[in-house]
Protein backbone atom coordinates (compact mmCIF):
# COMPACT_ATOMS: atom_id res chain seq x y z
CA UNK A 1 0.00 0.00 0.00
CA UNK A 2 0.93 3.05 -1.16
CA UNK A 3 1.13 6.25 1.61
CA UNK A 4 1.57 9.79 -0.22
CA UNK A 5 1.78 13.04 1.13
CA UNK A 6 1.86 15.99 -0.65
CA UNK A 7 2.75 19.49 0.51
CA UNK A 8 2.21 22.76 -1.19
CA UNK A 9 2.64 26.35 -1.22
CA UNK A 10 -1.09 27.34 -1.33
CA UNK A 11 -2.16 28.69 2.10
CA UNK A 12 -5.72 27.74 0.80
CA UNK A 13 -5.23 24.16 -1.64
CA UNK A 14 -7.38 21.37 -0.69
CA UNK A 15 -3.91 19.24 0.61
CA UNK A 16 -5.20 17.34 3.08
CA UNK A 17 -1.84 16.90 5.30
CA UNK A 18 0.66 20.21 6.82
CA UNK A 19 2.00 22.30 4.35
CA UNK A 20 6.17 21.47 4.76
CA UNK A 21 8.01 24.46 4.23
CA UNK A 22 11.35 25.45 6.42
CA UNK A 23 13.45 28.69 5.00
CA UNK A 24 16.64 26.62 6.03
CA UNK A 25 15.54 23.76 3.51
CA UNK A 26 13.97 23.66 0.45
CA UNK A 27 10.27 22.56 -0.39
CA UNK A 28 9.87 19.10 -0.78
CA UNK A 29 7.44 16.15 -1.45
CA UNK A 30 7.86 12.41 -1.00
CA UNK A 31 6.32 9.22 -1.93
CA UNK A 32 6.13 6.52 0.80
CA UNK A 33 5.92 3.12 0.09
CA UNK A 34 6.71 0.44 2.46
CA UNK A 35 9.96 0.75 3.75
CA UNK A 36 11.02 2.89 1.15
CA UNK A 37 11.04 6.76 0.73
CA UNK A 38 12.33 8.88 -1.85
CA UNK A 39 12.32 12.45 -1.33
CA UNK A 40 12.52 14.83 -4.59
CA UNK A 41 14.02 18.61 -4.17
CA UNK A 42 12.14 21.62 -5.70
CA UNK A 43 15.01 24.00 -6.30
CA UNK A 44 15.27 26.27 -3.54
CA UNK A 45 15.49 29.43 -6.51
CA UNK A 46 12.40 28.49 -7.65
CA UNK A 47 10.41 27.75 -4.17
CA UNK A 48 11.87 31.04 -3.34
CA UNK A 49 10.44 33.07 -6.68
CA UNK A 50 7.02 31.34 -6.02
CA UNK A 51 7.01 32.12 -2.52
CA UNK A 52 7.81 36.04 -3.07
CA UNK A 53 5.14 35.85 -6.18
CA UNK A 54 2.30 34.82 -4.13
CA UNK A 55 3.25 37.43 -1.25
CA UNK A 56 3.48 40.13 -3.88
CA UNK A 57 0.36 39.19 -5.62
CA UNK A 58 -1.42 38.89 -2.20
CA UNK A 59 -0.32 41.97 -1.32
CA UNK A 60 -1.88 43.94 -4.50
CA UNK A 61 -5.24 41.88 -4.06
CA UNK A 62 -5.18 43.30 -0.54
CA UNK A 63 -4.32 47.14 -1.50
CA UNK A 64 -6.65 47.31 -4.37
CA UNK A 65 -9.42 44.85 -3.60
CA UNK A 66 -10.51 46.48 -0.31
CA UNK A 67 -10.09 50.25 -1.43
CA UNK A 68 -11.85 49.03 -5.14
CA UNK A 69 -14.74 47.06 -3.22
CA UNK A 70 -14.84 49.50 -0.62
CA UNK A 71 -15.65 51.84 -2.91
CA UNK A 72 -18.43 49.66 -4.71
CA UNK A 73 -19.78 48.98 -1.52
CA UNK A 74 -19.95 52.79 -0.70
CA UNK A 75 -21.66 53.97 -4.46
CA UNK A 76 -23.87 51.18 -5.04
CA UNK A 77 -25.08 50.77 -1.35
CA UNK A 78 -24.96 54.37 0.33
CA UNK A 79 -24.91 57.08 -2.87
CA UNK A 80 -26.76 55.33 -5.45
CA UNK A 81 -30.86 54.66 -5.98
CA UNK A 82 -31.64 51.07 -4.98
CA UNK A 83 -31.88 48.67 -8.38
CA UNK A 84 -31.72 45.37 -9.57
CA UNK A 85 -28.28 45.85 -10.93
CA UNK A 86 -26.98 47.80 -7.87
CA UNK A 87 -28.21 44.49 -5.30
CA UNK A 88 -26.27 42.64 -7.38
CA UNK A 89 -22.96 44.59 -7.67
CA UNK A 90 -22.92 45.48 -4.26
CA UNK A 91 -23.44 41.36 -3.27
CA UNK A 92 -20.33 40.62 -5.47
CA UNK A 93 -18.29 43.41 -3.87
CA UNK A 94 -19.31 42.50 -0.33
CA UNK A 95 -18.07 38.82 -1.18
CA UNK A 96 -15.11 40.52 -2.48
CA UNK A 97 -14.34 42.85 0.44
CA UNK A 98 -14.91 40.39 2.68
CA UNK A 99 -12.15 37.75 0.95
CA UNK A 100 -9.52 40.31 0.42
CA UNK A 101 -10.15 41.89 4.05
CA UNK A 102 -8.51 38.57 5.57
CA UNK A 103 -5.70 38.38 3.10
CA UNK A 104 -3.41 39.82 5.37
CA UNK A 105 -3.28 36.62 6.58
CA UNK A 106 -2.39 34.64 3.99
CA UNK A 107 0.58 37.01 3.51
CA UNK A 108 2.01 36.20 6.65
CA UNK A 109 1.86 32.91 6.46
CA UNK A 110 3.53 32.80 3.52
CA UNK A 111 5.56 35.58 4.48
CA UNK A 112 7.18 33.37 7.66
CA UNK A 113 7.50 30.67 5.74
CA UNK A 114 3.88 28.78 6.23
CA UNK A 115 4.45 28.91 9.69
CA UNK A 116 1.05 29.73 11.77
CA UNK A 117 0.80 31.86 14.38
CA UNK A 118 -2.93 33.27 14.61
CA UNK A 119 -4.49 30.20 16.04
CA UNK A 120 -7.19 27.63 15.48
CA UNK A 121 -9.99 29.84 14.74
CA UNK A 122 -8.48 32.18 12.19
CA UNK A 123 -7.32 29.41 10.85
CA UNK A 124 -10.47 27.99 10.11
CA UNK A 125 -12.18 31.07 9.48
CA UNK A 126 -9.45 32.28 6.99
CA UNK A 127 -10.43 29.20 4.57
CA UNK A 128 -13.83 29.48 5.20
CA UNK A 129 -13.67 32.94 4.11
CA UNK A 130 -11.85 31.63 0.81
CA UNK A 131 -14.57 29.46 0.02
CA UNK A 132 -17.35 31.70 1.63
CA UNK A 133 -16.14 34.14 -1.68
CA UNK A 134 -15.77 31.67 -4.27
CA UNK A 135 -19.23 29.99 -3.82
CA UNK A 136 -20.93 33.31 -3.15
CA UNK A 137 -19.24 35.19 -6.41
CA UNK A 138 -19.91 32.24 -8.76
CA UNK A 139 -23.61 32.13 -7.72
CA UNK A 140 -24.49 35.88 -8.29
CA UNK A 141 -22.62 35.38 -11.01
CA UNK A 142 -25.14 32.72 -12.30
CA UNK A 143 -28.43 34.52 -11.00
CA UNK A 144 -27.04 37.59 -12.47
CA UNK A 145 -26.70 35.90 -16.11
CA UNK A 146 -30.02 34.06 -15.32
CA UNK A 147 -31.23 38.06 -14.85
CA UNK A 148 -29.90 39.33 -18.00
CA UNK A 149 -31.51 36.00 -19.87
CA UNK A 150 -34.76 36.99 -18.27
CA UNK A 151 -34.81 40.34 -19.31
CA UNK A 152 -34.13 39.82 -23.06
CA UNK A 153 -36.12 36.71 -23.20
CA UNK A 154 -38.93 37.60 -21.33
CA UNK A 155 -39.22 41.17 -21.29
CA UNK A 156 -42.88 41.50 -20.48
CA UNK A 157 -42.33 39.48 -17.19
CA UNK A 158 -39.08 40.95 -16.28
CA UNK A 159 -40.60 44.49 -16.49
CA UNK A 160 -43.69 43.77 -14.41
CA UNK A 161 -41.66 41.42 -11.83
CA UNK A 162 -38.26 42.36 -11.62
CA UNK A 163 -37.70 44.35 -8.37
CA UNK A 164 -34.81 45.19 -6.20
CA UNK A 165 -37.04 43.37 -3.02
CA UNK A 166 -36.82 40.33 -5.37
CA UNK A 167 -33.06 40.34 -6.11
CA UNK A 168 -32.15 41.11 -2.20
CA UNK A 169 -34.29 37.58 -1.40
CA UNK A 170 -32.45 35.94 -3.86
CA UNK A 171 -29.12 37.11 -3.14
CA UNK A 172 -29.46 36.21 0.99
CA UNK A 173 -30.36 32.59 -0.43
CA UNK A 174 -27.34 33.40 -1.88
CA UNK A 175 -25.27 33.66 1.07
CA UNK A 176 -27.06 30.92 3.21
CA UNK A 177 -26.23 28.15 0.25
CA UNK A 178 -22.90 29.42 0.17
CA UNK A 179 -22.20 29.78 4.18
CA UNK A 180 -23.57 26.11 3.55
CA UNK A 181 -20.93 24.65 1.19
CA UNK A 182 -18.27 26.37 2.68
CA UNK A 183 -18.95 25.12 6.60
CA UNK A 184 -17.29 22.05 6.22
CA UNK A 185 -14.02 24.03 5.81
CA UNK A 186 -14.71 25.43 9.83
CA UNK A 187 -14.69 21.84 11.40
CA UNK A 188 -12.19 20.49 8.96
CA UNK A 189 -9.22 23.19 8.81
CA UNK A 190 -6.71 22.47 11.93
CA UNK A 191 -3.56 23.59 12.80
CA UNK A 192 -0.88 21.69 13.91
CA UNK A 193 2.63 21.81 15.79
CA UNK A 194 5.76 20.10 13.94
CA UNK A 195 8.36 20.29 17.29
CA UNK A 196 11.44 19.50 15.24
CA UNK A 197 11.03 22.55 12.98
CA UNK A 198 9.48 24.56 15.67
CA UNK A 199 6.88 25.64 12.96
CA UNK A 200 2.44 25.72 13.49
CA UNK A 201 0.84 24.26 9.71
CA UNK A 202 -2.86 25.18 8.84
CA UNK A 203 -4.07 22.37 7.29
CA UNK A 204 -7.26 20.41 6.57
CA UNK A 205 -7.67 17.49 8.82
CA UNK A 206 -10.60 15.41 7.44
CA UNK A 207 -10.13 12.53 9.77
CA UNK A 208 -10.06 14.62 12.78
CA UNK A 209 -6.65 13.04 13.48
CA UNK A 210 -3.01 13.64 13.71
CA UNK A 211 -2.12 10.02 12.93
CA UNK A 212 -0.96 9.85 9.45
CA UNK A 213 0.08 6.22 9.43
CA UNK A 214 -2.88 4.35 10.33
CA UNK A 215 -4.42 2.93 7.46
CA UNK A 216 -8.24 3.97 8.27
CA UNK A 217 -7.19 7.20 9.48
CA UNK A 218 -5.53 7.80 6.11
CA UNK A 219 -8.47 5.90 4.34
CA UNK A 220 -11.35 8.00 5.80
CA UNK A 221 -8.93 11.28 4.87
CA UNK A 222 -8.79 10.42 1.33
CA UNK A 223 -12.36 10.04 0.67
CA UNK A 224 -13.03 13.02 2.91
CA UNK A 225 -10.73 14.82 0.54
CA UNK A 226 -12.45 13.37 -2.61
CA UNK A 227 -15.89 14.53 -1.61
CA UNK A 228 -14.98 18.08 -0.97
CA UNK A 229 -12.60 18.75 -4.07
CA UNK A 230 -15.71 17.08 -6.27
CA UNK A 231 -18.57 19.19 -4.20
CA UNK A 232 -16.70 22.32 -4.95
CA UNK A 233 -15.50 21.67 -8.38
CA UNK A 234 -19.39 20.93 -9.11
CA UNK A 235 -21.13 23.24 -7.60
CA UNK A 236 -18.47 25.79 -7.24
CA UNK A 237 -17.43 25.63 -11.04
CA UNK A 238 -19.22 23.02 -13.50
CA UNK A 239 -22.72 23.54 -12.71
CA UNK A 240 -22.44 27.18 -12.77
CA UNK A 241 -20.22 27.82 -15.76
CA UNK A 242 -23.08 25.07 -17.53
CA UNK A 243 -25.45 27.34 -16.56
CA UNK A 244 -24.48 30.79 -17.62
CA UNK A 245 -23.42 29.35 -20.96
CA UNK A 246 -26.82 28.16 -21.63
CA UNK A 247 -28.09 31.49 -20.32
CA UNK A 248 -25.95 33.80 -22.61
CA UNK A 249 -26.42 31.19 -25.86
CA UNK A 250 -30.37 31.87 -25.31
CA UNK A 251 -29.92 35.68 -25.23
CA UNK A 252 -27.44 35.36 -28.19
CA UNK A 253 -30.17 33.78 -29.88
CA UNK A 254 -32.77 35.94 -29.16
CA UNK A 255 -30.93 38.80 -30.26
CA UNK A 256 -29.85 37.08 -33.51
CA UNK A 257 -33.75 36.05 -34.09
CA UNK A 258 -35.24 39.42 -33.02
CA UNK A 259 -32.53 41.92 -34.74
CA UNK A 260 -33.07 43.97 -31.57
CA UNK A 261 -30.83 47.13 -31.02
CA UNK A 262 -29.70 46.06 -27.76
CA UNK A 263 -27.55 47.88 -24.91
CA UNK A 264 -24.30 46.13 -25.27
CA UNK A 265 -23.02 48.04 -22.16
CA UNK A 266 -24.42 45.84 -19.51
CA UNK A 267 -23.75 42.88 -21.73
CA UNK A 268 -20.17 44.02 -21.93
CA UNK A 269 -19.31 44.73 -18.37
CA UNK A 270 -21.36 41.71 -16.83
CA UNK A 271 -19.76 39.18 -19.54
CA UNK A 272 -15.56 40.74 -18.91
CA UNK A 273 -16.96 40.25 -14.92
CA UNK A 274 -18.30 36.60 -15.65
CA UNK A 275 -15.32 35.47 -17.66
CA UNK A 276 -12.90 37.04 -15.40
CA UNK A 277 -13.84 34.55 -13.04
CA UNK A 278 -14.07 31.55 -14.26
CA UNK A 279 -10.35 32.55 -16.03
CA UNK A 280 -8.88 33.16 -12.95
CA UNK A 281 -10.47 30.28 -11.24
CA UNK A 282 -10.22 27.88 -14.15
CA UNK A 283 -6.38 26.48 -13.26
CA UNK A 284 -7.35 26.20 -9.62
CA UNK A 285 -10.25 23.76 -9.73
CA UNK A 286 -8.50 22.12 -12.36
CA UNK A 287 -5.14 21.94 -9.91
CA UNK A 288 -7.46 20.67 -7.56
CA UNK A 289 -8.96 17.77 -9.26
CA UNK A 290 -5.39 16.47 -10.34
CA UNK A 291 -4.23 16.62 -6.64
CA UNK A 292 -6.64 14.34 -6.01
CA UNK A 293 -5.90 12.04 -9.34
CA UNK A 294 -2.45 12.66 -8.16
CA UNK A 295 -2.83 10.65 -4.57
CA UNK A 296 -4.36 7.38 -6.58
CA UNK A 297 -1.84 7.62 -9.30
CA UNK A 298 1.87 7.78 -9.30
CA UNK A 299 3.82 10.15 -11.72
CA UNK A 300 6.67 12.45 -11.04
CA UNK A 301 5.55 14.99 -13.89
CA UNK A 302 2.16 15.46 -12.19
CA UNK A 303 3.48 15.94 -8.73
CA UNK A 304 6.07 18.72 -9.73
CA UNK A 305 3.22 19.81 -11.93
CA UNK A 306 0.62 20.54 -9.02
CA UNK A 307 3.52 21.41 -6.72
CA UNK A 308 4.71 24.32 -8.95
CA UNK A 309 0.82 25.65 -10.43
CA UNK A 310 -0.37 25.22 -7.25
CA UNK A 311 0.36 28.92 -5.55
CA UNK A 312 0.37 30.35 -8.89
CA UNK A 313 -3.61 28.98 -9.26
CA UNK A 314 -3.93 30.09 -6.18
CA UNK A 315 -2.78 33.86 -6.48
CA UNK A 316 -4.71 34.10 -9.65
CA UNK A 317 -8.00 32.91 -7.77
CA UNK A 318 -7.00 35.53 -5.01
CA UNK A 319 -6.58 38.04 -7.45
CA UNK A 320 -9.64 37.73 -9.19
CA UNK A 321 -11.27 39.67 -6.46
CA UNK A 322 -9.67 42.86 -7.23
CA UNK A 323 -10.76 42.95 -10.93
CA UNK A 324 -14.23 43.79 -10.71
CA UNK A 325 -14.21 47.07 -9.68
CA UNK A 326 -11.56 48.34 -12.47
CA UNK A 327 -13.99 46.14 -14.74
CA UNK A 328 -16.97 48.18 -13.98
CA UNK A 329 -14.69 51.15 -14.69
CA UNK A 330 -13.37 50.71 -18.10
CA UNK A 331 -16.05 49.39 -18.92
CA UNK A 332 -18.75 51.83 -18.26
CA UNK A 333 -20.16 53.88 -20.31
CA UNK A 334 -18.42 57.35 -21.26
CA UNK A 335 -15.47 56.16 -19.11
CA UNK A 336 -13.02 59.00 -19.92
CA UNK A 337 -15.98 61.50 -19.31
CA UNK A 338 -17.25 59.82 -16.45
CA UNK A 339 -13.43 59.71 -15.14
CA UNK A 340 -13.19 63.58 -15.89
CA UNK A 341 -16.47 64.00 -13.27
CA UNK A 342 -15.77 61.80 -10.75
CA UNK A 343 -15.27 57.70 -9.70
CA UNK A 344 -19.02 57.43 -8.63
CA UNK A 345 -20.40 58.64 -12.28
CA UNK A 346 -18.19 56.16 -13.53
CA UNK A 347 -19.64 53.44 -11.18
CA UNK A 348 -23.16 55.14 -11.49
CA UNK A 349 -22.75 54.44 -15.59
CA UNK A 350 -21.14 50.67 -15.06
CA UNK A 351 -24.23 50.10 -12.58
CA UNK A 352 -27.39 51.88 -14.08
CA UNK A 353 -30.27 49.51 -15.58
CA UNK A 354 -30.80 49.03 -19.62
CA UNK A 355 -32.68 51.97 -20.99
CA UNK A 356 -36.00 50.50 -20.67
CA UNK A 357 -35.68 48.35 -17.65
CA UNK A 358 -36.83 50.38 -15.41
CA UNK A 359 -39.70 49.93 -12.65
CA UNK A 360 -41.52 53.17 -14.12
CA UNK A 361 -45.33 52.71 -13.23
CA UNK A 362 -45.61 53.88 -17.30
CA UNK A 363 -43.66 51.08 -18.15
CA UNK A 364 -45.43 48.41 -16.38
CA UNK A 365 -49.11 50.03 -18.11
CA UNK A 366 -47.83 49.06 -21.41
CA UNK A 367 -49.57 46.36 -23.43
CA UNK A 368 -48.51 43.06 -24.04
CA UNK A 369 -49.02 43.86 -27.23
CA UNK A 370 -46.76 46.91 -27.17
CA UNK A 371 -44.19 45.19 -25.39
CA UNK A 372 -43.94 42.14 -27.73
CA UNK A 373 -43.69 44.39 -30.53
CA UNK A 374 -40.57 46.26 -29.03
CA UNK A 375 -38.51 42.86 -28.01
CA UNK A 376 -39.78 40.47 -30.59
Amino acid sequence: MCHFFFFTVSPIMESSTPTLYSSASPLIYWEEHEDELSIEEMPSELEATLRYLSIMIYSIAFLLGTIGNGLVIWIAGFRMKRTVNTVWFLNLAIADFIFTFFLPLSIAYTALGFNWPFGTLLCKLNSTVAFLNLFASVFLLTIISADRCVSVVRPVWSQNHRTPRLASIIALFIWLASLFLCSPYLAFRDTIRDDETNVTHCYNNYAFSDNFNDMEVVALRSMRHQIMISVRFLFGFLLPFGLILVFYSLMALKLRRSHLAWSRRPFKVMASVVVAFFLCWFPYHILSVLEVIMHQWENKTLNIAVLIGSPLATSLAFFNSCLNPFLYVFLGRDFKESLRRSILSAFESAFSEEPGKTNDSRLKSRSLTDQEFQFT
